[in-house]
């Protein structure tokens, strides 16, 4: 590891001249994101540029000071987001990261609420060669990852389940009529589900907290068609799932819980 950057911090190389905290994140693109933070006067500067650093371009930079440290991450993880997506910049050189990063998983992969203050989720896959590889996810893209499993579960067990409904025996037993029986959503994968096929409630309306416990529709027209519909609503999910109205600064949310 370089000297000058002797420490790493959630991914980032970091290095510490007295109050000042200063990180850096070289990409496979060969863009290199930095980050300071200058705790005397409570100030901070994001900047992304190709290598080498002092000649490099510099592709983008924070307009001013950041001066509240939350506002510092988000816009580094922006600038890193960013960064991240561009083509390769090396002319012909490129970083000495792995462009892909490809292995089989061992045991279980741990999932956990993200520790940075906001709604994140954090997972840590182990490989089999070793190395251990960790994820930070947002709200948006934890909710996304849990919606393409579901759909990957589908694809990879439906011949099963058609084996399995093919080996029962036919009989000539009386079935009741279930046409007027609808049975309320179990999980929230199920809400999302009712409301889009009941209620017309788009997946661009809708969050989820990291662990499912709750189901939040933003944004109109949604919310508002909720709200004029909340006996149907509340007859629809109960009695496992409970709407409630949630008044934000500027809008309302619809929370089932």
């Amino acid at each position: 590891m370089n000297d000058d950057w002797p420490e790493q911090a959630d991914g980032w190389e970091l290095a510490r001249h007295d109050r000042v905290e200063a990180y850096r994140k070289r990409l496979a693109n060969n863009v290199t994101v930095t980050a300071t933070w200058d705790g005397s006067v409570g100030t901070g500067r994001v900047e992304a540029y190709v290598e080498p650093a002092g000649i490099g371009r510099t592709l983008s930079r924070s307009r001013k000071d950041l001066r509240d440290k939350e506002a510092f991450w988000t816009a580094a993880h922006s600038v890193l987001e960013m960064a991240a997506n561009l083509p390769s910049l090396g002319q012909g050189h490129e970083s000495p990261a792995e462009l892909v990063l490809f292995g089989d998983v061992a045991g279980t992969v741990e999932a956990e609420p993200g520790s940075a203050g906001i709604p994140e989720a954090e997972l840590t896959f182990t490989l089999t060669d070793g190395r251990s590889v960790a994820l930070r996810l947002s709200d948006e893209q934890a909710f996304d990852l849990c919606r393409r499993i579901d759909r990957l579960d589908d694809h990879v067990w439906s011949v099963e389940r058609e084996e399995s409904a093919d080996s029962f025996a036919e009989t000539d037993a009386e079935v009741p009529d279930a046409r007027g029986i609808q049975s309320s959503p179990d999980t929230a994968h199920d809400v999302v589900a009712l409301l889009g096929t009941q209620f017309g409630v788009g997946e661009d309306h809708l969050l989820a907290y990291v662990d499912w416990s709750a189901v939040i529709v933003v944004g109109e027209p949604a919310v508002s068609s909720l709200i004029a519909r909340r006996d149907e609503l509340a007859a629809a999910v109960g009695p496992r799932w409970q709407p409630a109205v949630v008044d934000r600064p500027g809008e309302r949310w619809v929370v089932l819980s």
